[in-house]
């Protein structure tokens, strides 16, 4: 569980990271983000999660295509303290309408992270978005919902090689004049590269104006069709799961679903 959104690091977390000043509470980030001078820090869910992704993080090289922000140790050489864990900060906003340089970057991060082995905490996870993502792949069996079971007619098992991706691509891409783009909020799932582009496109097309007449601009992605299904159930399921599935939720996915069924495999 993460700590409150309210709830700022205790000036010993902060010191221990490196941190100078009060905290300040950084826009975005579900409140849960916090600013110290050049130090950045967030609650930690899941430690093993977390130490996992910050060794991985910081020992990549850098990059013309992306960039992300250096993971920091405490005082001890830990990533995790009092279930906190802390970045370098770095300038920049996320831009959802950036959809092809959102995409490119994405895809430019997983390609650096491809040697990655699966790592355990993948399968032993149980929130709602980890169950989402085993519903969307017919893992364990879905809601019972009309929309979702015609998504999930659509489907098809891919030829693919699979690797840990970026799920949640779309707002954590960061823009600023000169860097290359700003990975950040990795949220590790085990899938085909083309689907953290895949569900990037879905949820711009879903919550941000992108055209239904691009869903089917592929980037180069094989089995583009099938990622996009797989992507749209992720998101519809993920919304069955924590409750917020209406009337209107389904009357603002049913043309996404239509626009992609309509697609050539």
């Amino acid at each position: 569980m993460e700590k409150d959104r309210s709830s700022p690091p205790s000036p010993q977390i902060v010191s221990a990271f490196g941190g100078v000043g009060a905290p300040v509470l950084l826009p975005g980030g579900r409140g849960l983000t916090w600013r110290a001078g050049h130090v950045v820090l967030r609650p930690t869910g899941d430690a093993v999660e977390t130490a996992w992704k910050s060794g991985v993080l910081a020992k990549l090289p850098k990059s013309s295509e992306f960039s992300v922000p250096r993971p920091l140790m405490d005082e001890e050489g830990s990533w995790v303290r009092g279930g906190w864990h802390a970045m370098e900060w770095v300038p920049g906003e996320s831009d959802e309408t950036r959809v092809d340089d959102i995409v490119r970057a994405g895809l430019a991060f997983q390609e650096a992270i491809t040697v990655e082995p699966r790592p355990s905490f993948i399968e032993a996870s149980s929130d709602p978005w980890s169950r989402a993502d085993r519903m969307a792949w017919g893992e364990v069996a879905s809601p019972n919902d009309s929309l979702l079971a015609r998504i999930g007619s659509e489907c098809r098992s891919i030829a693919a090689p699979e690797q840990v991706i970026h799920g949640d691509l779309l707002g954590n891409v960061m823009f600023a004049d000169g860097p290359p783009p700003v990975v950040i909020d990795w949220a590790p799932y085990w899938r085909p590269p083309g689907l953290g582009a895949a569900i990037a496109v879905v949820d711009a097309v879903c919550w941000h104006g992108y055209p239904l007449r691009k869903l089917g601009r592929d980037f180069g992605i094989e089995h583009w069709r099938q990622l996009l299904l797989r992507a749209l159930l992720f998101r519809t399921t993920t919304l069955h799961l924590l409750g917020y599935w209406t009337d209107d939720q389904h009357q603002r996915h049913v043309p996404v679903a239509d626009a992609i069924i309509a697609l050539r495999d």
